[in-house]
């Protein structure tokens, strides 16, 4: 047993899992932590027992459970009612209903069809840039316009409000206190309302449109309708838009990478998904369980909470040899970053595509692109919170 670990805790360098968590790796693929309040939690660090146990029903989504793991006390001050996530918070017959209501707006084809439209924002923000240059905040410049203008357009969202989405959405991640992030979630509750009472009045053809219909037919509740609107567009921009500015620090740390992904274009789909891995923005994803489950040698009793290294379940070495190393041939696309099972996240391949066509651009257009600022003095999100730098000045 592990107890006198903390989880969730800081990461030292940006791309690698925090050195505290050294313990629970050795200590695997099932330990146990504490969480900031004292609670003991089961901690999941391999790779055969994580996907093992995001496909078992005994453990529980439903973050209103009193019983369900809160990552800090910044989180725990949002009341109870405020953390209700339709989808990624439901199990069962009501996370499969929700989930047939949006598949139809994420299929192959459909994410295919938005690539020409990516690839213009792109183009766009890197004239943009260039113009203004020779050094940008490629955070700010290029990775978090690019993001909020796609889950813009899909969710039917005015990206004219972008810079009031992305104050709260990041004062809702990374605020200092509880009381400043409770206080963005009602903001953004109050907006999101707002704007499908809009949608009502006037339809249109956009994702949200679609999710007022189920409203209207009493598919959804509305108040489900409002968090799961702020969820898709939260994880659509801030997520995407750390993996691209974390990817390209992480590729200008890794030169001999960079190089190689430069000499061969055809290395980008597969470089998407080792960044992925090696990255692991998303670190502690969170279940409760509701029964009895033996596995790994421990056995999780109801109300436990268990939660997922997900930077140490990526590093399991039984799957991928030298975890540590980055290495843009590798086969990584069994990670689970995107997590597993039926929360597998909705969005997968629309972030790839995002991905790939900013990195790829980016590198093609900038051969000189380099840190402005040593990575020593960069500033990055608080470990119980998606990872990545809240800044990144470049030059070229």
């Amino acid at each position: 047993m592990t107890e006198s670990v903390s989880f969730p805790q800081d990461r030292s360098c940006p791309y690698h899992p925090p050195t505290g968590y050294r313990p629970l790796a050795e200590a695997g693929p099932i330990t146990s932590a504490k969480l900031y309040d004292g609670r003991d939690a089961w901690i999941v660090t391999g790779h055969a027992e994580a996907r093992q146990l995001l496909t078992d029903e005994r453990l529980s989504s439903v973050r209103e459970n009193p019983a369900f793991p809160v990552p800090s006390a910044r989180f725990a001050a949002i009341p109870l009612e405020q953390r209700r996530t339709p989808l990624l918070g439901a199990d069962g017959p009501e996370h499969r209903a929700q989930r047939r209501m949006l598949t139809p707006r994420f299929t192959n084809k459909r994410i295919a069809a938005l690539r020409p439209r990516i690839q213009q924002l792109v183009d766009g923000l890197l004239d943009d840039m260039v113009e203004k240059g020779p050094t940008a905040d490629l955070a700010t410049a290029f990775a978090l316009p690019l993001s909020s203008n796609v889950i813009c357009a899909l969710l039917g969202v005015p990206y004219s409000d972008h810079a009031f989405f992305e104050e709260q959405s990041g004062l809702l991640l990374r605020a200092t206190t509880g009381e400043e992030a409770a206080g963005a979630a009602v903001q953004l509750m109050t907006y999101m309302g707002e704007l499908i009472a809009r949608k009502e009045s006037e339809p249109g053809d956009d994702l949200l449109d679609t999710l007022v219909e189920h409203l209207r037919a009493g598919e959804l509740e509305r108040q489900d309708l409002v968090s799961l609107a702020i969820f898709m567009l939260i994880a659509g921009h801030e997520s995407t838009a750390n993996m691209i500015t974390l990817s390209t620090l992480t590729l200008l740390e890794h030169p001999e990478q960079l190089a190689a992904l430069r000499a061969d274009d055809s290395l980008f789909p597969n470089a998407v998904d080792e960044l992925l891995r090696f990255l692991s923005i998303v670190d502690g994803l969170a279940r409760v369980a509701t029964k009895e489950i033996e596995i790994g040698g421990v056995v999780i009793r109801p109300d436990d909470a268990v939660l997922f290294a997900t930077s140490l379940i990526n590093r399991d070495p039984s799957v991928y040899p030298a975890p540590d190393e980055l290495d843009l041939t590798r086969s990584a696309s069994q990670h689970v970053t995107f997590g597993h099972g039926i929360h597998h996240c909705l969005g997968h391949t629309l972030g790839r595509v995002e991905m790939e066509i900013a990195l790829r651009t980016l590198f093609t257009r900038l051969p000189t692109l380099r840190l402005a600022t040593p990575v020593d003095r960069l500033a990055f999100s608080p470990g119980d919170t998606i990872q990545g730098p809240l800044a990144l000045p470049v030059a070229w």
